[in-house]
């Protein structure tokens, strides 16, 4: 392989070389990976029928061609095979030596917000792990006293004053239940690990939930049907799947709406911790609706604990699949606008039982 193919092999970003008619000559294993596309599939298609931006630029790609200058395009949404939409900055330039053939470099900006999130995410779960040890410890023992002399004094109390007893018993109740959810950080076992057909999850998490909380919704299966077994342990990431297709049902409200569940493989996605170490994350599983949207004054914080969209909300479950996630070595991303919210999981696959090897 020439040095030249070995650099186009070796970018980091999708590329794709066009040829003076518009057509695709090439595209490398990365922009493979973004469209969800083989290469021999696309050579001879016109460019804008694969890649799909929301922005129209033929004439300014044919100015760039005509006087060979570069082209820069950014935060525009791009698409194409069976890939959705992703915010992303263009860059296309004239093919030096090769009279107009264009080069196009495609940089999603949603990978970058992946890996920052990551690292919030895990800080989110410690802190919620921590908080969730003292609150048990300093706040429940009380609250049991409070609850039993309550009940003590209604015994003596007339019919009027016992609203004010009843009140504070049950207040108390809450409490307590809102500290159990919270302990469950702390007492969350560490992931089982083994193979697991993430499509099994869903369906059984599609199943439960078309039978009780999301009775309301329309559940679409839109599924990879090539994709690998997972590592991971499967009752957690049920109950992960559960608690996003719940947030989904309860912001739809009662007139319902639609949640689409995607699985696919993105062989480019590598998660690098800040020690230097690294992890391949393929499997993306996306749970996608169509309901209003996360609110804007929580977007950047939605995996914190106590943040919450809803009015009577604990802002607990999300910090939950945070840490869920968090321990399995994945990923999990938000992005949200009205009319589609978008949560992005990324998992490794199972390691070969023939050769595993540890990833570094």
């Amino acid at each position: 392989m020439s040095p030249a193919a070995d650099i186009w092999a070796s970018l980091p970003v999708p590329a794709l070389l066009i040829d003076a008619d518009d057509r695709i000559l090439e595209i490398n294993a990365a922009a493979e990976g973004f469209l969800n596309v083989s290469a021999k599939s696309v050579v001879g298609v016109p460019i804008w029928d694969q890649v799909n931006v929301d922005s129209p630029l033929e004439e300014a790609f044919a100015r760039a061609r005509n006087f060979e200058t570069p082209l820069f395009v950014n935060d525009v949404d791009v698409g194409g095979g069976q890939r959705a939409p992703l915010q992303c900055g263009l860059q296309i330039a004239p093919l030096q030596g090769a009279p107009g053939q264009m080069i196009m470099l495609i940089s999603p900006r949603e990978l970058a917000g992946r890996i920052t999130q990551h690292d919030s995410v895990k800080s989110a779960a410690k802190s919620a792990i921590g908080m969730a040890e003292m609150l048990a410890h300093e706040i429940k023992n009380p609250l049991a006293g409070i609850t039993g002399a309550a009940q003590l004094l209604s015994m003596s109390l007339s019919k009027d004053d016992l609203e004010l007893t009843d009140l504070i018993v049950e207040e108390s109740r809450r409490i307590v239940k809102l500290l159990e959810q919270v302990e469950q950080f702390g007492n969350l076992s560490p992931p089982d690990f083994r193979e697991v057909n993430i499509h099994d999850v869903l369906d059984r998490a599609r199943r439960s939930a078309l039978l009780g909380f999301g009775a309301q919704m329309k559940i679409i299966e839109d599924y990879d049907p090539s994709l690998p077994m997972a590592h991971g342990d499967p009752d957690q990431l049920l109950q992960v799947v559960l608690n996003l297709l719940k947030n989904a049902s309860e912001a739809a409200g009662k007139d319902g709406g639609t949640i689409r569940l995607h699985s696919y493989f993105e062989h480019s996605f590598r998660l690098r911790r800040s020690d230097g170490t690294g992890r391949s994350l393929p499997l993306q599983i996306e749970i996608i609706d169509d309901g209003p949207g996360l609110p804007e004054a929580i977007k950047a914080d939605v995996f914190d604990p106590f943040v919450s969209g809803r009015e009577n909300g604990t802002g607990l479950g999300l910090a939950l699949v945070s840490k869920i996630i968090s321990d399995h070595g994945g990923s999990i991303s938000v992005t949200s606008v009205p009319g589609r919210t978008v949560f992005r999981l990324s998992l490794a696959r199972a390691p070969n039982k023939l050769a595993l090897k540890k990833e570094v």
